[in-house]
């Protein structure tokens, strides 16, 4: 085989997944998982946010590298790698949030610009930031730290809404499913750009999962259902589970 020729169909096919409906529904029970779960080891195990941060820093650069070094799309890998950079993102964002100071109006705004940096160096660098063009380690690596910053910026637009703009877990659930309805509604009846509509739609299950999942394990004095949050976490990773077992996820073929 003549090691140089052009790669066929099947070996272009890249390691993310097509973006289907169970997709965005897996998605969002990670999104709700990472909340959960940042919780159970920053709170209930009374580690703080700083040491939860360095754990599930640790787990996300262990993820990614397994991800990156993948021959093939595996669907348990790649949904292991988001939830870690939900629960990273959970802790990371409540220490810039709380430990640091800067609130979450200031943590928004900081993360908001980091993320749109690393979008717009994406571009520049490889000329799209469509997720069938992920077929490189640099493309890849660019994808897992966009997603990363995004699920950290979620977290904290999440708190924003729910507790500095007064809405509450469920008002700010609203705000945000209404939100996603837009985009759909723009997906089926306009032009718009739908590597831009992914985006604003995979920034925005963020924040809903960060305030579906605060709304499980807050205290009812905060509006809460005040479930234990190991239980919540550990029952959101079996529909996760049971989901990509059920489901079989095909990946996305890269575009030419």
């Amino acid at each position: 085989m003549n090691k140089f020729r052009p790669k066929n169909i099947q070996e272009t096919l890249n390691k993310v997944p097509q973006v289907t409906l169970i997709f965005w529904i897996i998605k969002i029970a990670a999104t709700t998982l990472g909340e959960t779960g940042g919780d159970t080891v920053s709170m209930s195990m009374n580690l703080g946010y700083l040491w939860g941060t360095a754990i599930f820093a640790g787990l996300f650069m262990v993820a990614v590298v397994a991800q990156i070094k993948a021959t093939a799309f595996h669907p348990s890998l790649y949904w292991l790698t988001i939830i870690a950079t939900t629960t990273v993102g959970t802790t990371l964002a409540d220490f810039a949030d709380r430990s640091l100071g800067i609130g979450y109006a200031g943590g928004s705004l900081l993360l908001c610009g980091l993320l749109a940096m690393s979008l717009i160096a994406w571009y520049r660098s490889m000329g799209t930031i469509s997720v069938q063009s992920i077929n490189s380690d640099k493309a890849e690596t660019f994808y897992w730290v966009t997603i990363m910053l995004s699920q950290t910026l979620g977290t904290a637009l999440g708190d924003w809404t729910a507790d500095t703009a007064g809405l509450g877990y469920s008002g700010g659930a609203v705000i945000f499913d209404g939100l996603l309805l837009l985009l759909v509604a723009a997906y089926y009846w306009t032009n718009i750009s739908r590597t831009l509509l992914f985006w604003a739609a995979f920034i925005l299950t963020r924040p809903l999962g960060a305030v579906v999942g605060d709304f499980l394990d807050k205290p009812l004095s905060s509006g809460g259902m005040a479930l234990d949050r190991a239980s919540a976490s550990f029952v959101l990773f079996t529909f996760m589970l049971a989901c990509i077992l059920f489901f079989k996820q095909k990946s996305a073929v890269t575009s030419h």
